[in-house]
């Protein structure tokens, strides 16, 4: 059963009147409106949905870049409070389901101030395991500081890998050392580099 995405939002403003949590519509046919979750009260309701509400599991997690945030405004609709951002920010889109009372998913969503210098979101890990690993893909591919995350460090890209790559405005470096058999394209821009490859 698809989760109420309207009643569930009247249940947390009842219990947490001071939260921060604005529903957000869809206007495409699916119509799966979610919640946008101030960062101070994120664990808070968080912990409320899954304690009073028995949304005990979280499937997935995603980040998405908006460096445009009018097209982010387009797609998920401010309905009735909160205004539209007019800068770019990074984001997260949580499902959450009850396994108890089969219902969902419930989409939540989380924005950082900005997509440069305040970049942090709150860490769910300490309120369902299964945030660990997704987490740490999101700060590796987009940047997202997870705080109180037990272990963020990259889990795709090594260490001294630079910049993140879902980024939209990442480049990708024409230095092609790390291919192991550069060809076409990947070829040509490593040709510039390692003179050796020019034979090939």
């Amino acid at each position: 059963m698809i989760a109420e995405t309207e009643a569930i939002l009247g249940e947390i403003r009842t219990a947490l009147p001071d939260a921060t949590v604005t529903l957000l519509k869809n206007p495409g046919p699916a119509a799966q409106h979610s919640l946008l979750i101030g960062n101070d009260d994120l664990l808070r309701v968080a912990g409320f949905l899954r304690e009073a509400l028995a949304f005990d599991l979280l499937s997935n997690i995603t980040g998405v870049d908006w460096p445009d945030a009018k097209k982010a405004d387009a797609i998920a609709i401010h309905e009735g409070e909160g205004m539209p951002s007019e800068i770019g920010y990074l984001e997260t889109v949580y499902h959450l389901f009850s396994t108890t009372r089969r219902i969902g998913p419930l989409i939540l969503r989380a924005r950082t101030t900005d997509r440069d210098q305040q970049v942090q979101i709150p860490s769910l890990v300490s309120l369902f395991r299964s945030a660990e690993f997704q987490e740490r893909e999101i700060f590796d591919l987009y940047g997202i500081q997870f705080t109180g995350h037990p272990d963020l460090r990259r889990i795709l890209m090594w260490d001294e890998f630079v910049d993140h790559p879902m980024r939209k405005d990442y480049v990708a470096p024409d230095d092609y050392e790390y291919e192991p058999t550069p060809h076409d394209a990947v070829l040509e821009k490593a040709r510039k580099h390692y003179p050796s490859l020019k034979d090939e």
